[in-house]
């Protein structure tokens, strides 16, 4: 089985931040066996930390030390962020509940609990989340029998659900994780471009970024949601057309996601994508991840920053 060693220090990277709150801090309760330590020593097993420029395959024991110093400034051309489950838990309290309370108001009949939503889940978009539940268990009584009327009827739900759920943000009754405003400052700091790619309405998108990041962070991040693409993620076309439109290279851009199919869309664009585990997604497969978390994290629990996320693109790091 192999050993990773790994240390992380953003010397002068952001002139807002000291040495001693930049250090990445691996949390010795997330990472089995690792000591609490600067350099932390972790069981590379699949399933914790995964950096793979760093990954050995050999079954010997290896050391490899990864480090952002300020001789070695490799930072990601942009930093793309998924919204739900990224930026703010916001499934199972958030839009199941506006879901719900959508289908009550409609007299519909219907109610996601917590672990059917949660097979939902598996399904990008509100609108085809709904459309699949209603195919599989049969339409209401309400509901139009005309497909092109189905997909009005799916779309005026949609949008009532939208404005229920941004009520819930305006009202700050969910808060940022961890460790995201952090991340997203030292990124707009060091000139990295900043964009939330999303499957959700875009509205509702731009109401979690302008609530809860503020209007100064939110004037500087690009947001790429809704239908602005016609297939949704797995599908790599979100993270396509904000490259395109942000005139990066797919391969300088690291993507934070929390669930698989976000990891199968991020990853299918060429792009290096870390994972940040949520409420529902904590179970799933992450094994093309480039790193796997459960959060981004603020000083003293931070898990890493934006030097590691430039370090996951070096590649002098071979087996």
């Amino acid at each position: 089985m192999a050993t990773v060693k790994i240390s992380l220090s953003l010397a002068s990277l952001s002139p807002s931040s000291s040495s001693s709150s930049i250090q990445s801090k691996l949390s010795p309760s997330f990472i089995p066996n690792a000591a609490p330590a600067k350099a932390v020593k972790l069981r590379f097993n699949g399933k914790s930390l995964r950096a793979k420029p760093m990954v050995y395959r050999s079954s010997r024991s290896v050391g490899v030390t990864c480090s952002a110093s300020s001789s070695l400034t490799t930072l990601p051309s942009a930093l793309l962020f998924d919204c739900d489950g990224v930026l703010v838990d916001t499934e199972k309290d958030g839009h199941r509940i506006s879901f719900n309370d959508t289908f009550k108001e409609r007299d519909l009949n219907v109610t996601w609990d917590v672990d059917l939503y949660g097979e939902l889940l598996k399904i990008g978009g509100g609108k085809e989340r709904m459309t699949a539940y209603f195919n599989k268990v049969g339409w209401p009584e309400k509901a139009p029998k005309d497909e092109a009327e189905r997909k009005e009827f799916i779309a005026g739900l949609h949008k009532q659900k939208t404005e229920l759920f941004m009520v819930l943000i305006e009202k700050k009754l969910l808060p940022l994780r961890p460790g995201v405003a952090k991340l997203v400052d030292q990124a707009l700091t060091n000139g990295v471009k900043v964009a939330v790619c999303s499957t959700s309405n875009e509205k509702a998108v731009s109401a979690i970024v302008s609530c809860l990041l503020g209007p100064e962070r939110a004037e500087k991040i690009k947001i790429f949601a809704g239908d602005v693409v016609p297939k949704k993620k797995p599908d790599p076309a979100i993270y396509n057309l904000a490259a395109e439109t942000l005139g990066v290279d797919p391969s300088k851009c690291v993507v934070v996601e929390d669930s698989a199919i976000g990891l199968a869309a991020a990853k299918a664009a060429g792009m290096t994508c870390i994972v940040t585990k949520s409420g529902y997604t904590a179970d799933e497969d992450f094994e093309n991840a480039d790193a796997v978390f459960d959060c981004i994290g603020d000083p003293p629990e931070e898990r890493f920053d934006l030097a590691f996320c430039g370090s996951l693109l070096r590649k002098q790091f071979v087996s």
